[in-house]
């Protein structure tokens, strides 16, 4: 099975749909899930999809597909979830400082409920009793993660409850009556030591101890993809084996079974992503040669957001002696992607690659300099489909009120 899209490929598709343009490959998406299934196939785990990563409708259905279910964090993503064909019970819904009537909205939907502030667990408790279990968000104050923007365990971080509040949580379920059936944590991205899961998972075993009724406990997610040739993935096999291991030994001592869930985003369609642009110009300066293209933070903001780094690759010219460039985008903005990047050699025309651009690539994308967003493709079996049309002019227009 071919699990990378080949330059010839990528040409193809940017000459017949246009650039910029992503791309995404069914069957890495694939393959990646089966790693997780097989990784934990010893534990009584399941895998939900982070579809912030990449909403694209095609892309939820090939999730429900090949067997995952879906992890939202608005109630227009629990739409579109099940829009794609995903049941209820199939979703869980994390919302994070939203008003209280998108939670209503969720258990309406009948989704499953993660729920990481002490006012709404008090609400929802004060409304809805012991009639709708709820999963809560703690967090576990385990800073974790490629870098702070990414982390969300620690202690300044603005998810989840406190693990210092738990009584608090407690009075809250003994005056309401609330059931609590999950147990959630997310620490952040990026993460590489397998030991902060297990750092974590201890932190939830001890919460368990509060909450006699708990079927689940959700360890988010944060498995890390390798991004360049000296990078690696977070080791899932030991991961899994560890896992189970400790699921084990938690039912021997406390006489309960529970179930692991897990958040995977990034993982799953991170490598599955191409985000291919031509070079506009070639520039020299007294300081660098950049290369600008014909994009920029408005269609992959990760590097400048996040300090991402992405292989990029000139698939025009793919044996031109290696050069070193700074590759640039069309915004008026600084919207530098690589610095002193070596590349073969770029001529004006040329088509460039990035790869892992299959998260929080388009989903972050916007029209700043009234520049307009790319379309997306997929490949499966072999065939390509346009999934997202390009946006034209009258797409800037199309919400705006002319009223002189």
């Amino acid at each position: 099975m071919q699990q990378q899209l080949s330059k010839e490929q990528l040409i193809s598709i940017a000459n017949e749909y246009g650039s910029p343009v992503y791309v995404y490959h069914a069957e890495k998406i694939e393959e990646q899930l089966n790693k997780l299934k097989n990784a934990f196939a010893n534990s009584n785990a399941k895998f939900f999809y982070a579809c912030k990563s990449l909403t694209n409708i095609n892309i939820l259905k090939l999730m429900r597909q090949y067997g995952a279910n879906l992890d939202c964090v608005s109630i227009n993503e629990v739409k579109l979830g099940l829009q794609a064909g995903f049941e209820p019970n199939q979703i869980l819904f994390t919302p994070n400082c939203v008003d209280f009537e998108e939670i209503e909205a969720g258990k309406a939907l009948g989704v499953h409920l993660n729920i990481d502030n002490i006012s709404i667990l008090e609400q929802f408790g004060n409304r809805f009793g012991n009639t709708y279990p709820v999963c809560i968000r703690l967090n576990p104050h385990i800073m974790a993660g490629g870098n702070f923007k990414i982390s969300t365990g620690h202690i300044d971080s603005k998810f989840g409850i406190s693990i210092h509040q738990v009584r608090h949580i407690e009075r809250v379920v003994k005056t309401t009556g609330l059931h609590v059936a999950g147990l959630h944590m997310h620490t952040g991205s990026e993460i590489k030591d397998v030991n902060v899961f297990l750092q974590g998972l201890e932190v939830m075993f001890e919460m368990a101890r509060h909450f006699p009724k708990l079927e689940f406990i959700d360890l988010g997610s944060g498995f890390k993809v390798p991004y360049s040739d000296e990078d690696y993935a977070t080791d899932v096999n030991m991961l899994g084996k560890k896992v189970a291991e400790a699921f084990v030994e938690y039912e021997k001592e406390n006489g309960r079974k529970l179930e692991v869930w897990f958040e995977p985003g990034k993982y799953l369609v991170s490598e599955s992503g191409y985000f291919v642009v031509k070079a506009n110009v070639i520039k020299q300066t007294t300081a660098t040669v950049f290369v600008g293209v014909n994009s920029g933070f408005n269609h992959l903001i990760r590097p400048m957001f996040y300090e991402a780094y992405h292989r990029i690759e000139n698939i025009s010219n793919p044996n031109g002696p290696e050069r070193i460039y700074t590759v640039v985008g069309n915004i008026c903005e600084t919207d530098t992607f690589a610095w002193d990047r070596k590349i073969n050699e770029v001529r004006e025309g040329d088509y460039l690659v990035f790869y892992n651009a299959g998260a929080y690539g388009f989903e972050m994308s916007s029209n700043f300099n009234s520049r307009l967003k790319p379309a997306e493709i997929l490949v499966k079996d072999g065939k390509t489909y346009l999934i997202r049309k390009r946006d034209v002019f009258e797409d800037l227009l199309r919400n705006q009120v002319e009223v002189l």
